[in-house]
């Protein structure tokens, strides 16, 4: 798929509130960063306690992966989450626009050395990770660490919001950004040695998922992750990215041993549990808004249905 790109027509008055929000998220972006992040805090804090329908799914998902949490434990962590959730809005406006000189000093990569051994001898690489509030600044900071990667990309309707998109993610990243379901592209990309980011937490297609354990509760889970794997001759790394103070962190796990072993089912319950230990260091963070337990196998409650 070839880059969009900017033409006479996209500034129309159609898109006129569309580069009000670009120029305000550049505004934005030169703000002290503790002070979008107490704004963006308030915010989903606020946000919290307006969006019902959101809290409801936030507290259910918690109750599923944490039962162990008393009813007052769990009210903190929904309240947690909402606090994370905007701070993270702000903080995707400083991923995109704030030069590097403002974000070296923030980042700090941890485990580097085991991406850097996974891609000895020319193996492409899938960059494991979930859908955390922290995303998009822990995505800078790998970029900082001076360690390129190709960023999924998916085509938005909006033609200057589609533009920036690829533009922000091609050109922090480092390679050009791929579409999602450029299955050619992706396997070429991880062949030539290249590194792919890679998050599967959010993927419900039912022609190719399993019903897989994600914190004990069988769920619909892809498994594009082993077949990309296998068809590319790449390993996985996992990571994940967490606030550390007003700094970030990303860290970097071994690449997993013995990936793909051939069971759809063993392999995507394998990547839930990766991703499972990463959730639980930081588990306020993690996009719990999302309704990760739509899609159940047949004959178990929907858990959101009311």
């Amino acid at each position: 798929m070839a880059a969009p790109r900017l033409e006479a027509r996209h500034f129309s008055p159609r898109y006129w509130l569309t580069w009000l929000g670009i120029a305000a998220g550049w505004t934005l972006s030169w703000l002290p960063l503790w002070l979008l992040r107490g704004i963006g805090a308030g915010l989903g804090a606020l946000a919290g306690q307006l969006l019902r329908s959101r809290r409801r799914v936030v507290r259910i998902n918690l109750e599923l992966c944490f039962p162990e949490l008393d009813a007052r434990a769990r009210t903190r962590r929904v309240n947690a989450h909402f606090r994370a959730l905007g701070a993270g809005v702000f903080e995707t406006a400083v991923a995109w626009f704030a030069p590097d000189w403002r974000l070296r000093r923030r980042c700090e990569v941890v485990g580097l050395e085991h991406l850097d051994a996974a891609q000895q001898g020319g193996h492409g690489i899938l960059l494991l990770t979930g859908h955390y509030t922290t995303l998009e600044i822990g995505a800078r900071c790998i970029c900082l660490a001076q360690r390129p990667f190709h960023a999924m990309y998916r085509p938005y309707n909006n033609a200057v919001l589609d533009y920036f998109m690829h533009r922000w993610r091609e050109g922090r990243s480092g390679l050009p950004a791929l579409p999602r379901d450029d299955l050619r592209g992706l396997v070429r990309a991880l062949r030539a040695g290249h590194a792919i980011w890679y998050a599967p937490d959010q993927t419900l297609d039912k022609r190719i998922s399993v019903f897989a354990p994600f914190f004990g509760v069988p769920v619909g889970t892809i498994t594009a992750t082993a077949r990309l794997a296998q068809m590319g001759r790449a390993k996985v790394v996992p990571y994940y990215p967490q606030r550390i103070g007003g700094r970030y962190r990303v860290t970097f796990g071994p690449a997993l041993e013995n990936f793909p072993s051939g069971d759809e089912l063993a392999d995507a319950a394998r990547i839930n549990s990766v991703l499972e230990a990463g959730i639980r260091e930081v588990p306020a963070e993690y996009f719990w808004v999302h309704r990760r337990f739509k899609r159940v196998p047949p004959g178990t409650p929907n858990p959101y249905r009311k």
